[in-house]
């Protein structure tokens, strides 16, 4: 994995948190062919570890089948919220944090 052909590595990506998919505004081109071309996830993983739901994937070069990137979500329930995990070299990294209650308190208070 490298970061060579990015154009930016871990790039902030605020709440927007995908345990699929690729950025593929952040890649320009494989480290090893040189090739720009949608990538293929494959070695898609599911493990629950202490309450978490960790997915790890890879992004792969569709020509050389270079691994681009490996791809980590992680999902727990921590009190009364749901909390969104992403790490990646190609998709960057993001955090979020939504209320499993009906109406959610940190939400409430943008509206006043």
């Amino acid at each position: 994995m490298c970061g060579y052909y990015m154009e930016k590595e871990y790039p902030n990506r605020g709440n927007i948190c995908l345990d699929n998919g690729s950025f593929l505004l952040n890649f320009t081109g494989c480290a090893v062919c040189g090739k720009w071309d949608f990538m293929p996830i494959t070695n898609k993983s599911l493990k629950e570890e202490d309450g978490e739901e960790i997915v790890t994937c890879d992004h792969l070069c569709q020509n050389c089948h270079h691994v681009v990137a490996r791809h980590e979500y992680t999902f727990s329930i921590m009190d009364e919220f749901q909390e969104y995990i992403m790490l990646c070299l190609l998709c960057g990294k993001a955090e979020d944090t939504l209320s499993i209650l009906p109406d959610d308190p940190p939400q409430m208070t943008l509206l006043f």
